[in-house]
């Protein structure tokens, strides 16, 4: 069996992605940070449904926390899926911040590098021992990337670094065949993405596709790029948006 760590997993796109992933016959630990219940109740259905899941809490803005987290992964791999390594790491955790430039605190700034760059980097740093040779790195960037939307400077730069960071990987992680892409969603209807009415309205206006997205519409291209049908796309950042502003 397969094993893919998906972090953020309990909730939005992670949870939709754990889901797809289980159902195609991976097993799944997924991460959550505030929320156990959630991250319970999703194991549960995944059991449900035949599927294998563990859920581990895990602060992705806590570099110092990341050996730890490292050893709960290889009891739990050893316990539950009778591995000493795992298959496939997604780095989904994320939050959202809708601020101009003029009035983005240094906290806010902070913050937000802490989980969408610096997290990344240092957790597949601390992760690569357990991942296989020939194993595959999704990082989830952002259509914000491509499209300048006012209020989301930060979170978009880190996004930005993000997919040069995912080059990277894939260059220096050649030697073990793991490749290493990104996926940048758009509007999606999740929490992260605030949506109300008018404000889906809006962005649906900007889609050549008239709407916006679901959260397993991402969840699908990631559990898709983790096949074997794709093992040839690597060091590529591929956006799922519905045509944004094209």
């Amino acid at each position: 069996m397969k094993v893919v760590i998906i972090t953020g997993g309990s909730r939005g796109t992670g949870a939709s992605t754990a889901k797809i992933c289980a159902a195609r016959g991976m097993g799944v630990v997924l991460t959550y940070n505030r929320n156990p219940a959630a991250a319970d109740a999703l194991v549960a259905s995944i059991a449900a449904g035949g599927g294998t899941a563990v859920a581990l809490k895990l602060d992705v803005g806590d570099v110092g926390s990341f050996l730890a987290f490292r050893e709960e992964v290889a009891s739990v791999l050893r316990t539950s899926f009778a591995r000493t390594d795992f298959d496939f790491l997604v780095n989904n955790a994320g939050h959202g911040l809708y601020n101009p430039i003029v009035s983005v605190t240094e906290e806010e700034f902070d913050g937000l590098f802490a989980v969408h760059l610096k997290g990344p980097f240092f957790l597949t740093q601390t992760l690569l021992p357990l991942i296989v040779d020939g194993g595959h790195i999704i990082n989830l960037t952002s259509a914000t990337m491509r499209v300048a939307f006012a209020g989301v400077a930060p979170y978009a730069s880190f996004k930005g670094g993000l997919e040069v960071l995912t080059r990277y990987m894939a260059k220096e992680f050649a030697d073990r065949k793991i490749r290493a892409n990104s996926v940048s969603p758009g509007a999606i209807r999740t929490e992260l993405g605030g949506l109300n009415e008018e404000f889906e309205a809006t962005l649906a206006g900007m889609i050549a596709l008239g709407r916006v997205g679901e959260p397993e519409e991402i969840g699908g291209v990631i559990a898709s790029l983790l096949s074997d049908d794709n093992r040839y796309i690597n060091a590529q950042n591929i956006e799922v948006a519905g045509g944004y502003i094209i």
